[in-house]
C-alpha cells in the first residue's frame, strides 16, 4: 500500500515538475505578450492536477481572460494571484464541478505549483512591460536627438534671413515714402506687408530654436497679460470680437520671462481669434494657488477635431493656410510653458471652441 502511494506522489511529483518546464520554455520562446502564450500555459497547468479530465483552468490578465473550458456549471477553485511590480495585475485559478468535488480534492502541493506558474506568469508580464518601455524610451531620445538638430538648423536659417529680410524691409520703406505712383504704392504695401510676415516666422523660428534666453525674474503677472491685451485690441475689434479678461488675484507674483509669457499670450489669443466667428467671446481667466499660477484661454471657435488634437504641439503643423500660419506658434508655446516647468492641455468647451489650460509653478 505505500509502495502504490509513494509511486502516486512520484507522479504527481513528475507531473508538476513537467508543467514548470513546459511554462518555462514556452515563456523563453515568446518575444511579446501574446493569447498563444497565455493558451499554452493553460493546458500544461490543466495536465499537472491530479482530476486533470474535470479541471477547468482560467486566466485573467490585462487585455485577456481565457479559459480552457466554459464554466457553466457552479465550481470550487484554487488560486494563484499574479503581482507585477507588487502589483496584483490578475490571477490563474484552477476549477472543478462543485456537484463532484470538494475543497480537499485540491491538493497542498498543487497550491504551491498555482503559486510559482503564477509568480513565473508575473515575471512573463513584467519583462515584456520593461521592453515597451525601453522602446518608448528610445523613440523618445531619437524623437528629443531629432528636434534638437532640427533647432540647431532652424536657429542658422534664422540668423541667415534676418540680415536681408531687415534691407528688403528698409529699402520698401524708402521707397514707399519718396513713392507717388499709386500702382507701385500698392505693390510695396505688399512688399512690406510680406517682409513683416516672414520676419515673424523667424522670430517663432528663433523662439523654437531656444535662441532668445529665458530670462526668468519674480513680477507681477497682470501687467504682462494687460499689456499684451493691448496690443491685439484692434484684432479684437476687426473681427467684433468680445474680450473678456477676470483676474481671479490682481496680486499674483510668478517667476516667469516676460518676453516670453507675451508669446504664449500672443500665439494662444491670435489663433483664438483666427477660430472665432464674430461676436463671439474669448475668455482668458487668470488665477493661482499657493504653488501654481493658473492661467485659462477659452474661445467659442471651431473647436480642434480629436484626430489632430495629438498633433497640435508638434513643430510646422498648422490647419491654415499657406499664407496664414507656418505651424510654429503652439510649438513655440509649449517649448516655453515645458521651460518652465509647467504644463499645458487643450480640451473641448461647451458647447463649442476650445480652452487651453496653462499650470506654471509660481516660484
Amino acid at each position: 500500500m505505500k509502495l502504490i502511494l509513494t509511486e502516486r506522489k512520484l507522479q504527481e511529483r513528475v507531473k508538476e515538475l513537467t508543467c514548470l518546464y513546459e511554462i518555462s520554455k514556452t515563456i523563453s520562446r515568446t518575444t511579446s505578450i501574446e493569447k498563444n502564450t497565455l493558451k499554452k500555459i493553460i493546458i500544461s497547468t490543466k495536465k499537472a492536477w491530479h482530476y486533470s479530465d474535470d479541471a477547468i483552468v482560467e486566466i485573467q490578465v490585462p487585455d485577456y481572460n481565457l479559459l480552457s473550458t466554459t464554466l457553466e456549471i457552479p465550481t470550487i477553485c484554487q488560486t494563484g494571484i499574479i503581482r507585477v511590480a507588487n502589483s496584483i495585475v490578475g490571477y490563474i485559478k484552477v476549477h472543478y464541478p462543485k456537484n463532484k468535488y470538494n475543497a480537499h480534492d485540491f491538493l497542498k502541493e498543487e497550491q504551491k505549483l498555482l503559486d510559482t506558474i503564477a509568480f513565473e506568469i508575473g515575471n512573463y508580464l513584467e519583462k515584456f512591460k520593461n521592453i515597451a518601455k525601453k522602446q518608448l524610451l528610445m523613440r523618445t531620445v531619437e524623437r528629443i536627438d531629432r528636434l534638437s538638430v532640427l533647432g540647431e538648423m532652424t536657429a542658422g536659417i534664422a540668423h541667415e534671413l534676418n540680415t536681408p529680410l531687415g534691407n528688403i524691409l528698409g529699402y520698401a520703406e524708402l521707397i514707399k515714402s519718396t513713392n507717388t505712383h499709386p500702382e507701385i504704392d500698392a505693390d510695396i504695401s505688399t512688399v512690406i506687408h510680406s517682409v513683416i510676415y516672414c520676419r515673424e516666422i523667424v522670430k517663432k523660428l528663433m523662439f523654437f530654436s531656444c535662441e532668445m534666453p529665458q530670462q526668468l525674474k519674480l513680477q507681477e503677472i497682470k501687467p504682462i497679460v494687460t499689456f499684451a491685451m493691448s496690443f491685439l485690441k484692434q484684432n479684437f475689434q476687426e473681427k467684433n470680437i468680445k474680450n473678456e479678461l477676470v483676474f481671479k488675484n490682481d496680486t499674483i507674483m510668478a517667476k516667469v520671462d516676460e518676453v516670453q509669457l507675451t508669446q504664449v499670450f500672443f500665439n494662444l489669443l491670435i489663433n483664438a481669434l483666427h477660430a472665432s466667428p464674430k461676436k463671439a467671446t474669448i475668455k482668458t481667466i487668470i488665477e493661482s494657488d499657493a504653488q501654481n499660477l493658473f492661467i485659462t484661454i477659452e474661445d467659442q471657435g471651431t473647436g480642434i477635431p480629436e484626430a489632430i488634437k495629438p498633433k497640435i504641439f508638434e513643430p510646422f503643423f498648422t490647419t491654415k493656410t499657406t499664407n496664414k500660419g507656418c505651424g510654429l506658434g503652439l510649438s513655440v508655446v509649449h517649448g516655453i510653458i515645458k521651460n518652465h516647468n509647467g504644463e499645458i492641455v487643450v480640451q473641448n468647451n461647451q458647447p463649442t471652441g476650445t480652452i487651453f489650460s496653462i499650470q506654471l509653478p509660481l516660484n
